[in-house]
This record gives structure tokens, sequence and C-alpha cells, in this order.
């Protein structure tokens, strides 16, 4: 064969710079004369949950069952281009990293998991958290697969179609006479008093939170291999927000992306402290008054008058150049209702906030051409 020749093509079964590879076995050989290892198996889902919760193991073991769940059920979210979207509304490129591919819909998976592992590591055998619903299906969710006892505190006015579905996972409800921020200190206190984990927000395991959190910001870059212009984020407590940069800045600062993203944030209007405190230009996020805060059948997920990251997630807002405002229940199911139509995406409203508040400042004042990322959950 000379030089100016087209190499040989390689009929079924065979390989061309190597022996006949049977062809029973031809396509499971990948590029560059790479194969896989014949011995390596992937342990069933169902064995795992056995090995996770099994109370007569090392917990040596059930670590690394539980660790083989995480790591292949949760995170590593749809992340694609909204092109309809672009079109419409005249933006070089948006990218939605949807996190209804969690195991329970939404991105509270990411911080159960990371805690209940944290939990076992550490030798509990109950985990207790308040909740007005998301939250605590996934931490039922992982607290059983982990056979941790569970314990969900949940304000005694709040309604959430959840519920069935922490009892399914075999939690313990409390029903608590109170607001969500007193539910909180009810369930701290009783995690104090019977050396239970606390798994609420704002407490010792803040760190460990945003770290959870950051893993977001980890699987953006190995998408798009930089940082975006700006990742636009519905705003609760704060800690997604802000463990969301805390990840861009750990890539910056190791060289990996050219700049950290302008942080948005979306909330409420009127009903949420951060977007509150950073409108008014208030140096901490300052508590509002809880008579004035009531919640609806969109809003839920965001309204609070304490946000127990705040002070994190003001800093992300301004340190990264980003901004925040208020969003109506009308322009959140809008939205909901576009990306539905447009996109192919069931998302939760109220996680629409964040892409909201980016796309009223583009109408005003014409985003540059660049990346954009949106923050979105599932609607379960």
């Amino acid at each position: 064969m000379t030089r100016d020749e087209p190499p040989p093509a390689a009929s079924p079964g065979t390989s061309v710079d190597g022996p006949a590879i049977p062809p029973t076995e031809a396509g499971l050989y990948l590029q560059d004369g790479a194969r896989p290892d014949p011995d390596f198996r992937l342990t069933d889902l169902d064995e795992l949950r056995r090995l996770a919760g099994a109370a007569d193991l090392p917990v040596e073991r059930r670590l690394e069952a539980f660790e083989d769940i995480f790591d292949s059920e949760v995170g590593d979210t749809h992340f694609g281009r909204a092109r309809n979207f672009e079109r419409e509304l005249n933006l070089r490129q948006l990218f939605l990293k949807f996190e209804g591919g969690n195991p329970t819909g939404t991105q509270k998976d990411r911080i159960a998991f990371a805690q209940t592992r944290d939990a076992l590591r550490r030798g509990f055998d109950t985990i207790t958290v308040a909740t007005c619903g998301n939250y605590g299906a996934a931490v039922a969710l992982a607290a059983s697969i982990a056979g941790l006892r569970c314990l969900i505190y949940i304000p005694e006015g709040y309604h959430t179609r959840r519920l069935e579905e922490m009892t399914r996972h075999r939690a313990e409800i409390i029903r608590f006479p109170g607001d969500y921020e007193g539910t909180v200190q009810a369930s701290r206190e009783r995690a104090e008093r019977d050396d239970f984990y606390d798994a609420n927000p704002g407490g010792a395991n803040t760190d460990l939170q945003l770290d959870a959190y950051g893993e977001i910001a980890n699987e953006i870059y190995d998408e798009l291999r930089d940082a975006p212009a700006v990742v636009a984020v519905p705003a609760s407590n704060g800690t997604t927000l802000a463990g969301i940069h805390k990840g861009f800045v750990r890539l910056y600062r190791r060289g990996k992306t050219s700049r950290v993203p302008r942080i948005v944030a979306g909330s409420a209007a009127h009903k949420n402290p951060i977007v509150r405190s950073f409108v008014r230009g208030l140096p901490r996020c300052v508590d509002l008054d809880p008579a004035r805060v009531r919640e609806t059948a969109i809003n839920e997920p965001l309204i609070n008058w304490h946000s127990y990251d705040g002070d994190h997630a003001l800093d992300a807002l301004r340190s990264s150049g980003g901004w925040a405002d208020h969003v109506s229940d009308r322009a959140m199911l809008r939205l909901a209702r576009q990306l539905a139509d447009q996109e192919g995406l069931n998302v939760l409203p109220a996680s629409t906030a964040g892409l909201a508040v980016m796309l009223a400042r583009h109408a005003t004042t014409p985003l540059a051409g660049d990346r954009y990322v949106a923050i979105l959950t599932g609607r379960k």
C-alpha cells in the first residue's frame, strides 16, 4: 500500500491494526484501541440500597454502597440550550440547567444526600430537618436508603403534596404550630437535645451544603469548559445561590475558568430578605416582618422572613457584580408555561424566578452576546 492509498476498511468483527475481534464482542470496543474491562460489573441499585441500609454491616461497607448510589443517582443533571428562547429574545446562548433529573426532582437532593452521608459516617442513627416540602422529600429518601431514622418537622399551616412521599420513605412527620423559621428552631433544638443529626439550613453544616451545591458549578464547567457570563438562580434561603458562586470561585482560583459569572437572583415579590436587602442596598441581610409574609401556591418554595444563608448570598451577588429583583407569581407562572411550550420542560414555576429577573434586565438593557445559564427545578 502506497502513502496515497486509503487504509483498508475494517469488516465487522475485525480490527485494522490488531488481531481479529470476535464478532459478538466487536460492539464493546472503543475508540483508539481502548478496550473495556471485561470483569467490571455495576452492582444492582437494589443491592446497593440493601447494603447501605443494613445496620448489621460495618459502617465502611454501608458508606461505600451509599456513595455509589449518591454518585450514580444525584447530580449530572440535564444541561441544554434553549434555542427557541434565544430566537424569540435575541439572546446569544441561553442554557438551562434542569435539576428535575435528581431523584426527587430538585437540587435539594444534592445537600440531602451529602448530609445523610455525613450523618452515616459520623455514627448518627437519626436525622432531622424542618421543611415546607421539597427538602423534606429529599432528606426522607436519602435517610431511607442509609437506614437512618428521619424526623421531619412541618409548619402546621403549610400544605405540601409531598407529604405522602415522605411517609412512603418511612419519615416521621411532626406538625409544629408556627411558621417555617420557628419550625426550623424546633427541629434544631430536638437535634441538640436528643443527639440527632441536624440537617437544617444555617447551622454547623453550612460549608458542607455550600460545597454540595458547588457541584452545580463544576457540572456547568464540564459542559462549557469555561464560566458563563451569568448564572440565574431562584433565591429562598440563599444556600443554592451561594454554593454555586463558591464553586465558580474555586474553579477560577484553580485557573480552570477565565472569569467568575455574575450571579442573578429572583424571588417572590417583597417576600424574601435577600432580594429585599439587595434592592435596598443594605450591608447585611435583614429580616422581614413575619406578619407581612404570606404564601401562595406559586411562591411557597421561595418565601421566608429570615434567609439562613442570606449574608452568603448577598456577598455572592455583590462580589460577582450580579443583581437581584422581585418577581410576581404571574410572571413565574407565565415563564413556566413558556418553557413547557417552547422548550419542552415541565418546571416548578417558582424555579423560574432567577431566569425571570435576567430576562427582565435583557428587555430593558440588552445583554451582551455571551453565554447565560439559568437553574431550574422540576415539578413533582
